[in-house]
């Protein structure tokens, strides 16, 4: 099967979609304290069994940009481009920096960096 880099970046957007409005609510309540949030590690693995390097990722974003390098972590990218096609999380991204990472437990993290 032949597949074009916008397949492959969009994987694990129905996962990110899915659980938006919780990250939405994150990234505001992170403005207070850090979040985190238990996500199923069996819905990343139905999508891609074979993720090399695992699903871990930190993806520092201001102004709207990944601050730091993503290009390794499609899971990473496919979650910027989610809240970049939301229209609130648009705005919470364009309007503070955030750091927000995924460890090996499926433990989402947010932090307000400013």
């Amino acid at each position: 099967m032949n597949y074009n880099s916008d397949t492959i970046v969009k994987m694990y957007s129905p996962i990110w979609s899915k659980y938006r409005p919780a990250i939405l609510k994150m990234l505001i309540e992170s403005a207070a304290e850090p979040q985190r949030y238990q996500l199923s590690a069996h819905e990343f693995k139905a999508l891609n069994s074979k993720q090399r390097g695992g699903y871990h990722f930190i993806l520092q974003v201001s102004e709207g940009k990944a601050q730091n390098n993503i290009k390794e972590s499609i899971v990473a990218q496919d979650l910027l481009e989610t809240l970049r096609s939301s229209p609130k999380g648009s705005e919470l991204i364009q309007g503070g920096s955030y750091e927000i990472s995924m460890d090996k437990l499926f433990v989402l993290h947010v932090s307000k960096l400013n």
